[in-house]
């Protein structure tokens, strides 16, 4: 096992303990064995991170792995939403504009072919976009038009080198999502202004980022046909070479450099305000029956909707009061990913969990038939558990204050 203390940037995978996980996964086989039996099939990844503090409240992490490899490709769907509304904060405190705050009014415009424009956000109390609005509908639901306007905002070329800043060469973000958007014209980005009233605060021109950010990756090209755009059936397998990438263990070192700040030094935190931590942290755990804005449907989002481990995105879960998960979840091509760290208050259990598991028995992609209700979400569900369950019977020297992650929703 890898035990990493106040330097801690990221995960070195090759280090981590590989069989503890395993253990308890044997150890359930009626919970377990249905995805044991089909590993790679399943494509299951885990990473599991503890967390103990010292007299002072400062964290140290052991981190224990399943089946990690960031070579083995799997599609990390709208868990890269994460970073982008990271990035997104931290480019809005750099520029240091005067009156240009995450809570301006965002107009987007368009100057490349299929670009489309933003003047109004009627999910907004004030009924216009910004920043700290896409934000939360990111966190809340996963809303892609929010994660593709924070897209644009950012432009590409400053997506990748933010990662790469961040250490994380195993990763990059290539596209739009949901949009088909692909090519050149995921190359290009809209412009974008930024008023208070009437009144111009700030102009982004478009960008146009050159790279592509190869990445030698196995696993790319996949089952036995897809639907394309026109829903026909292309007998063919599928190839995934142009799509983002994102690994479950950079994926944990995101999360641990966003709710730990403490644990690093200071040069290599993330740029962002106490408020913008706060932001990113309540909307992280709020569940969308909490929100007024936007106003959600609770038949299409229901409490759990955004929780994949420990709830198994369950209409009818039971939601412990007591606990709040901390996370960001993505779902597409027949993979589930949750990204997440939990906090029970009334018990101080606190860890880290990020996971892949996937699922597709006809072998077609994009024909939206996967065996997320039978495979992935109780995989998912049961796993977020046991590893809960462990959790709360594991004696710890010093009891962590949970305070900064309390909030009234």
């Amino acid at each position: 096992m890898i035990v990493t203390s106040l330097s801690a940037k990221s995960q070195n995978i090759n280090d981590i303990d590989t069989t503890y996980l395993k253990k308890i996964l044997e150890d359930n086989p009626v919970l377990f064995n249905d995805v044991l039996n089909h590993p790679n099939h399943n494509e299951v990844q885990i990473l599991y991170t503890r967390i103990n503090r010292d007299d002072k409240n400062l964290p140290s992490f052991t981190s224990y792995g399943y089946r990690l490899n960031p070579s083995w490709y799997f599609y990390p769907a709208s868990t890269v939403k994460l970073p982008a509304a990271v990035f997104a904060l931290e480019k809005i405190n750099a520029l240091k504009v005067k009156g240009l705050t995450k809570e301006t009014t965002m107009i987007t415009d368009s100057a490349f072919a299929g670009q489309t424009r933003v003047e109004r956000d009627s999910s907004s109390e004030t009924g216009l976009p910004s920043i700290e609005h896409y934000i939360k509908k990111i966190l809340l639901t996963s809303d892609n038009d929010a994660y593709n306007r924070i897209y644009e905002f950012l432009g590409r070329a400053e997506i990748n080198s933010k990662l790469r800043k961040n250490g994380l060469t195993d990763s990059r973000i290539l596209n739009r999502l949901a949009i088909g958007d692909g090519g050149e014209s995921a190359k290009h980005t809209n412009p974008v202004s930024f008023y208070d009233g009437k009144n111009l605060i700030y102009q982004q021109k478009p960008q146009y980022d050159p790279k592509d950010y190869p990445l030698d990756l196995e696993n790319l090209i996949r089952g036995m046909g897809y639907m394309d755009a026109n829903e026909h059936l292309v007998n063919e397998p599928y190839s995934f070479a142009d799509k983002n990438v994102y690994t479950i263990a950079d994926q944990q070192a995101i999360l641990r450099k966003l709710m730990f700040p403490e644990a690093f030094p200071r040069a290599e935190r993330f740029n962002l305000k106490p408020d913008d931590y706060k932001l990113m942290y309540r909307y992280m755990s709020m569940l969308p029956s909490e929100s007024d804005y936007p106003k959600y449907d609770a038949k299409e989002f229901w409490p759990a909707y955004s929780k994949m481990l420990y709830y198994g995105r369950e209409k009818e879960a039971v939601i412990d009061p007591d606990i709040r998960i901390f996370n960001k979840y993505g779902d597409s091509y027949g993979y589930i990913i949750d990204n997440a760290y939990f906090v029970d208050f009334k018990n101080h259990v606190e860890f880290m969990l990020t996971v892949v598991v996937q699922s597709n028995e006809d072998g077609i992609y994009n024909d939206g038939k996967y065996e997320y209700e039978t495979v992935c979400y109780p995989f998912m569900k049961n796993l977020g558990r046991i590893i809960y369950t462990h959790e709360l019977k594991r004696e710890k020297k010093y009891l962590p204050n949970l305070q900064k992650f309390q909030f009234k929703y």
